[in-house]
């Protein structure tokens, strides 16, 4: 096996917004970047510029997004979140700040007694993320 990435499909009210988010997630964890982005070209079953494929990496780890203007049943959900781990009570509520913003908590940032400080938050363009002060 080479690898296993997660992959983030921009469908619905969000296509068009891969590059957007990629953008503004490595904006907001070291060692992050975007590594290589494959855009559509005129003529392709897209809309041409939107992102035919593209990776990028969040604190080192590899990810790759598409947008998809097609008609799909399902967009992003809660029940699959991207689990983070922050080293500090500033870096938490900075990170916390930033998804929420346009975004909404789908657990306030509080002590559950399994953390002292953690909340699960969706992102703007509907992306779920717990973050846990580690």
């Amino acid at each position: 096996m080479k690898s296993i990435a997660t992959f983030f499909m921009f469908v619905g009210e969000q296509a068009g917004k891969a590059e957007e988010a990629m953008t503004f997630y490595t904006s907001l964890f070291s060692n992050s970047k975007i590594v290589s982005i494959e855009r559509y070209g005129a003529g392709e079953h897209e809309p041409e510029g939107t992102v035919k494929v593209a990776k990028f990496t969040l604190n080192g780890v590899e990810h790759r997004a598409i947008d998809s203007h097609l008609e799909h049943q399902f967009t992003f959900t809660p029940a699959i979140s991207l689990f983070v781990e922050c080293e500090s009570m500033e870096e938490l509520k900075a990170v916390h700040q930033a998804l929420t913003d346009q975004g909404s908590e789908l657990m306030p940032l509080d002590d559950y007694g399994f953390s002292k400080q953690f909340s699960w938050v969706s992102d703007r363009y509907g992306v779920s993320w717990q973050l846990n002060l580690g």
